[in-house]
């Protein structure tokens, strides 16, 4: 190479090196997943390159399944696994924000004997995928703790003792409730660990014949750790009259709000076994509500 053609090419390296030293890549105030188990891709490396093709930002990945057991049927108890995943996932730039408990929508939280250890293995699989949120639902819980009692108690003391755990690491549990924004507020404030938060389930709100947007204003900013933006099947989002995004978001700016939205239903009834239709759909809508001209 000549002299000539070689200061040519410096020259030319020179002048492209400040375009690229310029380029940001956009940090959305609101990013979007969608969960694994939903997908039918629950703890499957696949998960992330269909992710990747349906342009979300993140999965919610599951823990595994539960059933009898005493510990999830978590790939992650294997080093291979948590290697291969984290890898995986950091190669196709795709977060995982949280990491599901999806055991307990059919296990109950404080009839389980090894929940302590269940804990545990959620939280060091989050620290294995670098997540910071644990999805924790309520819903296998066959006594009524929605009142004093027993069964309230010995609830927020395991909560209490597994939000403080949450807390030592950096991480929060945030917990599925179905209850009015107000009485949600007031088992935080019983639990009383900064490491417990509310999941805010926008179908369950739905369900329940109550206002999204006041729903939100009453639990508040700080007390909301991430959002399952998504209502029951029958409509993708765009679709369902029951679901207002704009007002959603407007609320939420209006908060202060920021963090992961994660779509978990809302499939289109006539094509509910379409993975790429239902939350491709939903991605792409919930991008262009929550995503347009967001950076920041």
């Amino acid at each position: 190479m000549t002299s000539k053609r070689l200061l040519s090419l410096l020259l030319a390296t020179m002048l492209v090196l400040p375009v690229f030293a310029q380029e940001k890549k956009c940090d959305h105030r609101y990013k979007v997943a969608a969960c694994d188990w939903m997908m039918l891709k629950r703890q499957k490396i696949g998960s992330f390159k269909l992710m990747k093709e349906l342009k979300g930002d993140g999965v919610e990945m599951d823990a595994g399944g539960l059933g009898a057991r005493d510990t999830f049927d978590n790939k992650f108890h294997q080093q291979h696994f948590r290697v291969l995943f984290r890898h995986t996932a950091d190669s196709l730039g795709i977060e995982v924000p949280s990491v599901a408990m999806s055991g307990f929508f059919g296990q109950s939280f404080i009839e389980k004997k090894t929940y302590a250890e269940l804990i545990d293995d959620c939280l060091s699989t989050m620290e294995a995928m670098n997540a910071k949120v644990a999805f924790l639902p309520l819903g296998g819980i066959k006594e009524d703790w929605t009142v004093k009692g027993p069964a309230r108690n010995e609830l927020v003391k395991r909560l209490r003792e597994s939000g403080e755990k949450a807390k030592a690491k950096g991480m929060v549990i945030g917990i599925r409730v179905p209850l009015p924004a107000k009485d949600a507020k007031k088992l935080l404030k019983e639990i009383d660990s900064d490491g417990i938060k509310i999941y805010f389930n926008l179908q369950d709100v739905l369900d329940a014949g109550r206002n999204p947007v006041k729903e939100l204003k009453t639990i508040g900013r700080d007390n909301i750790c991430q959002i399952h933006l998504s209502n029951t099947d029958g409509f993708n989002l765009k679709d369902d009259p029951q679901v207002d995004l704009p007002a959603i978001k407007k609320v939420l700016d209006k908060m202060g709000w920021s963090g992961w939205l994660v779509v978990e239903r809302s499939r289109d009834k006539d094509h509910v076994r379409d993975v790429k239709h239902n939350f491709g759909n939903n991605i792409r809508y919930i991008k262009e509500v929550f995503q347009a001209g967001d950076c920041i």
